[in-house]
């Protein structure tokens, strides 16, 4: 009689079976992440694609690119005169902040959210705002206060990179997609005009500083305007968005000395222990309302620009004293792609820069070479190939390839 005999798994094949497996699987699961990634920075590329696409349609209709802070403009002594404020005649302007991104949203397939803001929106029975819609300045608040306006709260997916993870509050619509202001902070924000509509009191100077392809409140950004050649010169860039972390590509430092003769001053305050973050006693500018990428309708810097003087993922600073957010400062690009982040280039095409890009140093341009720098309207931007990729106009020679 013969006795059959069932062998399993002794302990030590099943140890080996399971570290084999354990082996496998911490071999893949880097390659899958790293292949999901890809994926993510694929389609951020391509959201960006469109943007530009979008550009280009809006300067053939138009024959000129949408304005960076343009908008309606505040009239005193009529409904006009209140920034926020619903009424039954309309109420409410948006002071020309608006960004360049509203305009382009009947090219982004976003033609129902552009007749919201172009024409009068009902808040509750008998009370509008005027049509372009309030101030994007408003504050979650004054939303429950004064009446939501769903427009500036409203987050479009062809605005956001699948790489950043941030998402919903205190952020009202996020972007991660803003266009370039240039290469010096010089009247950044004062722009061509004021929040009247009328010439801003610092127009001439302005108007010799605004080196990049926009520049806030210039009402008629032309392809023609970029002597520099389209494809030579940047139209946008890419930012993280905020996760309330400290991040020094997201949250900027206030406080910095003559950050315009050595925007390397923007480095000071980092945490030593962790280079990405803010020291805990670096001073913040802003609210938590007012965070990079959190108003993908506002045209200020902070929320919608770019500069091209410290290279992609480095920190976000305003000069001393500058507690708020309208005001000058510097604005890198920056991504949660590793080494780097994908610019917009005047012709369309998408290139990816990397966080090692040449970006010079020293003093920036001036509209009248003083203030503690020689270099006077026209001159090459001292920033290096990054530099010289921000300007429109100042005939530098790019002889490299990105």
């Amino acid at each position: 009689m013969s006795v059959r005999r069932y062998r399993g798994f002794t302990l030590v094949e099943l140890l080996v079976v399971i570290a084999i497996i354990g082996v496998l699987v911490g071999l893949l699961l880097p390659a899958v992440q790293a292949a999901r990634e890809a994926a993510r920075r694929m389609s951020c590329s391509n959201n960006f694609k469109q943007i530009g696409l979008a550009f280009h349609n809006y300067q053939s209709a138009y024959n000129q690119l949408p304005a960076h802070g343009g908008g309606t403009s505040r009239l005193p002594g009529s409904h006009w005169d209140s920034t926020f404020t619903p009424t039954a005649s309309g109420g409410g302007n948006n002071l020309v902040l608006l960004s360049t991104l509203v305009g382009i949203t009947p090219f982004i397939e976003q033609q129902a959210l552009w007749e919201q803001i172009s024409n009068p929106f009902q808040v509750d029975s008998g009370a509008f705002y005027a049509p372009m819609g309030p101030t994007p300045w408003m504050q979650l608040a004054d939303h429950a206060a004064n009446g939501e306006y769903t427009p500036w709260l409203t987050t479009l997916s062809a605005f956001r990179c699948p790489s950043d993870p941030g998402t919903g509050l205190p952020g009202h619509g996020r972007t991660n997609y803003g266009v370039c202001i240039g290469d010096t902070v010089y009247f950044q924000y004062n722009g061509i005009t004021d929040q009247y509509g009328r010439p801003g009191t610092d127009v001439a100077g302005a108007k010799k500083t605004a080196r990049g392809m926009f520049a806030h409140g210039y009402l008629t950004p032309r392809f023609r305007d970029v002597l520099d050649g389209l494809s030579n010169t940047i139209m946008g860039g890419e930012f993280n968005t905020d996760l309330g972390d400290r991040h020094i590509t997201t949250q900027a430092r206030t406080g910095i000395t003559g950050h315009h003769l050595d925007p390397q001053r923007c480095y000071e305050k980092i945490d030593a222990a962790r280079p990405s973050f803010w020291a805990s006693d670096a001073s913040i500018a802003g609210s938590d309302e007012e965070r990079r990428g959190f108003k993908w309708a506002f045209g200020l810097a902070m929320f919608t620009g770019v500069t091209t003087i410290l290279p992609p993922n480095a920190p976000m600073c305003y000069d001393t004293g500058q507690v708020g957010i309208f005001r000058h400062g510097i604005f890198p690009p920056s991504s949660r792609h590793q080494g780097g982040c994908h610019v917009l280039m005047g012709d369309g095409a998408i290139k990816f820069v990397t966080d090692s890009i040449e970006a010079g140093g020293g003093p920036m341009v001036s509209p009248n070479g003083t203030g503690g720098t020689t270099l006077m309207p026209g001159s090459e931007s001292p920033y290096g190939v990054w530099g010289a990729l921000g300007t429109k106009a100042s005939r530098e020679i790019i002889d490299e390839e990105l």
